[in-house]
């Protein structure tokens, strides 16, 4: 009858609805989520983009053809850090970032980009920054940095769906070469799912010494 045919919808929706976030949830440090790469208009070469972090540094990333660099730090090797508060893997591993950036203060700079939410810098301090000692420089502009992160995954040519934690590595606007976090192989272009310290300060030294 009518009443077994609205129930049964309702189960069905249900059911759709919680695989649809259980498919989210396990997205979050592994190689998919329910997100394509967004295509977008991309930024020109000169273009400068203005950042300003959530504890209020100011921070000016300039295009070059193919990459980017930081305007005024153009020697310095830049990681993005496209990440979620929400996300257990960028929880875990934001000790050891924030570690890493002050050991390298001088050769080193991580822009963290918070993507797939819609949170006020004041969420990202206290709930994130704060919990998991994550002090370093953290974009929450929603708009530009989902302008940003699919400009440098287009950059890489990604043709995965989008998942977080995905790190990039650039010297002299030049995207680098990485060591693959699962397999451990050389000759990726990207950190995807939690970082693994030694690898990726192994492949700093050797970024950093290269000629």
């Amino acid at each position: 009858d009518q009443n077994k045919e609205n129930n049964m919808k309702k189960t069905i929706k249900a059911i759709l609805a919680a695989l649809a976030c259980a498919i989210f949830l396990a997205g979050c440090g592994e190689d998919e989520t329910a997100k394509a790469p967004v295509k977008i208009e991309g930024y020109k070469t000169g273009d400068e983009i203005a950042l300003k972090s959530v504890f209020g540094k100011d921070l000016t990333l300039k295009r070059v053809e193919g990459g980017f660099v930081i305007k005024g730090d153009e020697d310095k090797i830049l990681m993005f850090d496209i990440f979620g508060t929400f996300c257990p893997p960028c929880q875990k591993e934001a000790p050891d970032l924030t570690k890493f950036q002050i050991d390298n203060l001088n050769d080193f700079m991580i822009v963290g980009l918070t993507h797939f939410e819609n949170v006020t810098n004041e969420y990202v301090v206290e709930n994130f920054a704060q919990k998991y000692n994550a002090f370093y420089f953290i974009s929450n502009d929603i708009k530009t940095n989902d302008k940003l992160s699919a400009q440098i995954l287009e950059d890489i040519k990604y043709e995965r769906l989008e998942s977080v934690p995905i790190k990039m590595v650039l010297k002299g606007g030049v995207y680098q070469e990485l060591t693959d976090v699962d397999s451990g192989k050389f000759g990726v272009k990207y950190y995807l799912g939690g970082i693994h310290l030694d690898a990726m300060t192994k492949d700093f030294e050797r970024i950093k010494n290269a000629r």
